[in-house]
């Protein structure tokens, strides 16, 4: 029998879709990437199941949506052994390995992984409590879900930018060095000479760079300080939601930010984009030195979901915006797929599938997942164009072809977007008249999702997509 194909999985956090070289940024410099992206499928409309960390993770490890597999919020977590595509390839023979960032803060760490490095190892304490948890405050909820430490606001955040070495740099070059040292033992051992290659692996890196805090070292930080430009709109958006940041007001150039601090912010958000793309470099680089030939593998490079970067006069996610909500993606696998641009809207959600169907193994049921398989094979003529993205249990956003509609539930407003006719989402279509025939099917759709007034109660069926 042929033996199934190495996979190896690259991860960032807060990635943005725009900045990297492979998406025609001008100034970001990413040759890693780049080379790989330059002989992939490159998914130009690619969406996170949930503009914020937690949720946009275990959704791409369960294949579900937010309210499917019950990951909504912040800090929650999937139940102990739940079906992820993890568990799933190593049911089926592969060597699961992750190292870095998997973002679980619930007792169980694995979740189908069989071996962890250098990883976010992190248990919240309100999984330690009693079962009835109604007596817990939201106080102590967060304090439990962030034992490593609040964020200060986005105005301080921005205003501590600068070079230096974060936390979270730290985290990823253990993280780095750990998958260097596995490459090693996996493929090589000479000592020992317990290298088992013959075995399909799945080789998965989750950094945590690019996200802020916005601190990198000098050398890049000074490179990309005089280049970064500000995005052209600047101006908050007329939302309750929409309008303002994450947990601040908004931050407007010249008002209440200046235009240095904001540049100063860019430039080191810039500058750690580049850092992850040197050491994914160093990957690569053990890889084919242990006498791996990429070339043979299934490589994924995604990221959990964007950054706004001040576009709307707002910074970090949680967000509809294409900023936010929209990732990078591409995968590369030379032997069965040459280099395509796919324009289709698709989900990180759609991988658990995708990556079932490349290695032969029998996709688990219940799942919102779809394959890319015919994606990647230039079918798409079959393709339902759409892709959804939830926030906090209360936010939907549904994107079909172009069109973006968002319900927010606890104001009950509507916000509906034109990408082609208004690609900086600085107008709200919802009343324009044109746009009304569109609601009613935007409305049911909702309502299957389980939001809105008419919500379906029995949501929990999931598979819409079979």
């Amino acid at each position: 029998m042929k033996k199934k194909p190495n996979i190896l999985f690259l991860m960032s956090d807060e990635h943005r879709f725009d900045i990297s070289g492979f998406a025609g940024n001008p100034i970001i410099r990413t040759p890693h990437l780049d080379h790989l992206a330059k002989d992939a499928v490159v998914f130009n409309n690619a969406y996170t199941p949930a503009p914020i960390c937690i949720p946009a993770r275990q959704c791409m490890a369960a294949g579900q949506l937010p309210r499917t597999c019950g990951v909504e919020v912040y800090g929650e977590d999937l139940p102990i052994n739940y079906q992820t595509f993890a568990k799933t390839l190593a049911q089926n023979g592969y060597k699961t390995v992750a190292a870095g960032k998997l973002h679980h803060y619930g007792i169980d760490q694995m979740q189908g992984w069989l071996q962890r490095i250098a990883g976010d190892c992190e248990v919240s304490l309100k999984h330690y409590l009693e079962k009835d948890q109604s007596t817990i405050s939201t106080s102590d909820n967060t304090i439990g879900m962030l034992q490593s430490g609040l964020k200060w606001n986005d105005k301080k955040e921005i205003l501590r930018a600068g070079p230096g070495i974060s936390a979270y740099a730290r985290k990823d070059q253990l993280a780095i060095q750990g998958t260097k040292d596995f490459i090693y033992q996996y493929f090589i051992d000479s000592y020992y000479d317990r290298a088992t290659p013959e075995q399909p692996l799945l080789l998965y890196v989750g950094l945590l760079n690019p996200h802020y805090p916005y601190i990198a070292e000098q050398e890049l930080f000074d490179y990309y300080l005089n280049r970064v430009k500000l995005y052209e709109n600047q101006e908050p958006f007329n939302h309750p939601f929409l309008g303002k940041c994450s947990n601040y007001e908004p931050l407007i150039p010249g008002k209440n930010i200046s235009v240095r601090d904001i540049k100063r912010a860019m430039a080191a958000y810039y500058a750690n984009v580049e850092t992850i793309d040197r050491q994914f470099g160093e990957v690569m680089k053990a890889l084919e030195n242990a006498g791996q030939n990429l070339d043979d593998w299934i490589i994924i490079y995604t990221s959990d979901h964007g950054e706004m970067l001040g576009e709307h006069a707002i910074w970090e996610k949680q967000r509809f915006f294409e900023g936010s909500v929209k990732i990078p993606l591409f995968i590369r696998y030379p032997q069965r797929f040459g280099k395509t641009i796919v324009k289709e809207n698709v989900n990180l959600i759609d991988l658990f599938a995708t990556l079932c169907e490349l290695t032969n193994t029998p996709i688990p049921g219940g799942l919102d997942s779809r394959s890319l398989v015919p994606l990647l094979e230039g079918k798409a003529d079959k393709w339902n164009n759409e892709t959804i993205s939830q926030f906090n249990g209360i936010n939907l956003m549904i994107k079909q072809n172009n069109i973006k509609y968002q319900w927010y539930e606890t104001d009950a407003s509507e916000v509906l977007f034109d990408l082609e006719k208004d690609p900086t989402e600085s107008r709200n279509l919802i009343c324009e008249p044109m746009y009304q025939p569109l609601l009613p099917a935007f409305r049911k759709r909702r309502d299957e999702l389980g939001f809105g007034p008419n919500a379906d109660p029995h949501y929990k069926n999931a598979g819409y997509y079979d």
